[in-house]
């Protein structure tokens, strides 16, 4: 595979635009569109709006942004990009004309030939990318938090056009390699640049978590943008991995810190990247010491890798004589300090449950800065799922149980009861009518010759569900 550095990808889309233009997709020659300026242009402003994310555009940004681009913004339009400083991407803008004309060229293969293989719209992407994190690494010592935020949103936008239209390709698939550097210097390992990028695929993939998926992008931005500041030489700052997930039972937060686990091995971040997960029953026993000497052997096993912590609250939920929950969290406090580097740890449970247990302790709220809420799925979400769940088993519903399913669903949102948990609810739907499947299969003459009848969920499977 081609390997490419930031210059060779913004060469690449000057070549892109030359082509797109000689086959005059979307009519570019016709209007006589200079695309090769248009997106000078664009990667300008989009740079000096990241830039800007802090309130000012250094000399040093702009110069970089010059030398980069052979272009730069003049005071007008840094104006206008401060005046609309709130947005979460460049307002009024929307993704780039020539990243459209490149996403219709590879949608409807218009370059023939195409040197790109129907991947000139992932090479407009990346370009922005990876000209948005070295802008970002051109900042003042610290987190951008303002700027990764920008930079992710407007990737996020551009992402779901590339996705809609079909066209979107994870690093596997790329017939060409961007090689971003690590903080030793050295160019990332071509399978570190797959595991990350196959990872934020899945993530990506699952239904709804639409403010997780952005809050992880904004972080894995954040962190690489300070790799590769130390790759330079400059100076970074450490940035907190720890997490809090907020939210009710079946939201997807033990997956999420399934794929986090994933994405910070990748990163670098950690050694092996294994997750141990664990809840009180875990972590506490019953006598004075053996709550630290068993804490101590779990935070061990969990060493260069993820310790995931369920239901935490309820370490401290119930303090009382006796209880020993709260030395669990002491040891996990002071082994948090003694490997800040080798170990990242979540901690999960209830919303209003889990700020008590950030209360709890002076250490606790100081350790996990990082909070992601994770929001009850929706009807339709719900019903996304159970067709995905019940994708992978090889089953799925007739167009009679959809409605049903949907009908089924749509009620227990509306009336919530107190054991509602979300996606469990539609695993336990699915369990429950392929075992009502199988029942009603078994009693029909000849189903074991029919994989429409073995694999096909009925209305009456669905009955009876709670």
């Amino acid at each position: 595979m081609e390997q490419l550095d930031l210059q060779a990808l913004l060469d690449k889309t000057t070549e892109i635009c030359e082509a797109l233009v000689r086959a005059d997709v979307g009519s570019c020659r016709t209007e006589g569109r200079n695309l090769a300026v248009q997106l000078q242009s664009c990667l300008a402003r989009f740079g000096a709006y990241i830039a800007d994310a802090d309130g000012t555009v250094s000399a040093e940004e702009l110069e970089f942004i010059r030398t980069a681009l052979g272009y730069t913004p003049d005071a007008p339009v840094i104006v206008g990009i401060r005046s609309r400083h709130g947005s979460a991407a460049m307002p009024d803008q929307g993704v780039p004309q020539t990243l459209k004309y490149a996403v219709l060229a590879d949608a409807g293969q218009k370059l023939k030939p195409d040197p790109y293989k129907g991947q000139s719209s992932m090479i407009i992407y990346d370009a922005f990318r990876v000209f948005g994190k070295a802008v970002l690494t051109q900042a003042a010592p610290g987190p951008n938090n303002a700027g990764a935020q920008r930079l992710t949103a407007y990737l996020e936008k551009m992402e779901q056009m590339l996705r809609e239209y079909a066209v979107w390709r994870p690093a596997s698939q790329k017939s060409y390699r961007i090689v971003e550097p690590t903080a030793s210097g050295d160019a990332s390992a071509p399978e570190e640049t797959d595991d990350l990028e196959a990872a934020l695929a899945e993530l990506s993939d699952l239904v709804g978590l639409d403010a997780v998926k952005r809050q992880v992008n904004m972080l894995v931005n954040l962190i690489q943008v300070q790799r590769m500041r130390q790759a330079q030489g400059m100076k970074a700052t450490d940035i907190s991995k720890h997490m809090v997930f907020l939210g009710n039972p079946g939201t997807g937060k033990t997956t999420v810190a399934r794929l986090l686990a994933r994405i910070y091995k990748a990163l670098g971040v950690l050694r092996t990247g294994q997750l141990v997960e664990v809840d009180r029953s875990g972590l506490v026993r019953g006598y004075i010491g053996q709550t630290a000497t068993r804490t101590a052997e779990v935070i061990d096993e969990a060493l260069g890798g993820l310790l995931f912590i369920d239901e935490a609250y309820a370490l401290t939920v119930h303090k009382s004589e006796g209880d020993f929950g709260q030395e669990a969290v002491d040891t996990l406090l002071k082994a948090m300090e003694d490997h800040r580097d080798d170990l990242v740890v979540i901690v999960a449970g209830y919303t209003d449950l889990m700020e008590q247990f950030l209360d709890s302790n002076p250490g606790l709220r100081s350790r996990f800065s990082n909070m992601i809420r994770f929001e009850d799925y929706s009807a339709d979400q719900l019903l996304a799922i159970l067709q995905r769940n019940l994708d992978k088993q090889e089953y799925h519903l007739s167009e009679a149980a959809e409605k049903r399913a949907w009908e089924l669903i749509k009620y227990r949102v509306a009336h919530k009861p107190e054991n509602f948990a979300n996606a469990r609810d539609v695993r336990n739907m699915m369990e429950h009518a392929i075992a009502n499947h199988a029942v009603r299969v078994a009693g029909i003459e000849g189903a074991g010759e029919s994989k429409a009848i073995l694999s096909t969920i009925e209305p009456e499977d669905l009955e009876d569900w709670q």
